[in-house]
């Protein structure tokens, strides 16, 4: 699902991705730890083409992103890929169901098809109550299962998730960290999640450790 070879990236004269080779396969969750500044989140953005590496390649779902125009690749990214950060996001004005349904809207898809969508995933969240609540009156593990069902609406072949659980108290953190692998089994999606979280990691298929913008292996440490 995701091939990337000898990706690099610099800021100024610093390197702070240095040959990365990433791979993933399909409905497989794979976690990045690392101290911070070890280069997780550029190498997550990179991959999650928000971000251009100065060198390298990346195939997701048999597509060359890195050779796409900016239209096409905005196209890609809305359908093709689903993001999840620390902080939510949402847009405080609109309702649970509304901030769900906006990527849907950018994808051309209709009103009630989106709304259709947008209910179904925020039922299987646990929130078919809070549908028309606006963030404010949500609890923080409810904003992130709100973040979580917009990153799902186009049903994504990847997802992406940059410390999701890193603003929420252990209770809920937990109760995240389960939703993604239930979302994996319904869903089968690719998920990538950086995360310092060593409880988080341990549960997925696979743990890679990075170092001063490279992989390591744990016996090295």
């Amino acid at each position: 699902m995701i091939q990337a070879k000898g990706i690099e990236k610099s800021f100024g004269s610093l390197k702070v991705l240095k040959g990365i080779d990433f791979c993933a396969d399909k409905a497989e969750v794979v976690s990045i730890m690392g101290a911070s500044g070890a280069g997780k989140s550029t190498l997550l953005q990179i991959l999650g083409t928000l971000s251009t590496p100065d060198g390298g390649s990346l195939i997701i779902d048999g597509t060359d992103v890195l050779s796409l125009d900016s239209k096409r690749l905005a196209e890609f990214r809305n359908l093709r890929l689903g993001f999840v950060f620390q902080f939510h996001h949402l847009l405080p004005e609109f309702t649970a169901l509304e901030n769900v349904m906006i990527p849907a809207f950018i994808a051309g898809r209709s009103r009630k098809d989106a709304e259709k969508a947008a209910t179904e995933l925020l039922t299987d969240m646990g929130l078919s109550e809070r549908l028309t609540h606006k963030p404010s009156e949500l609890s923080g593990g409810e904003q992130q299962r709100v973040a979580i069902a917009r990153a799902l609406i186009n049903r994504p072949a990847v997802l992406f998730a940059d410390e999701p659980s890193g603003n929420l108290d252990s209770r809920t953190k937990e109760d995240i960290h389960g939703l993604f692998f239930q979302l994996r089994e319904k869903y089968g999606q690719t998920i990538v999640i950086v995360t310092h979280d060593s409880g988080l990691a341990q549960m997925c298929d696979r743990s890679l450790y990075m170092v001063d913008g490279q992989f390591v292996s744990v016996n090295d440490l």
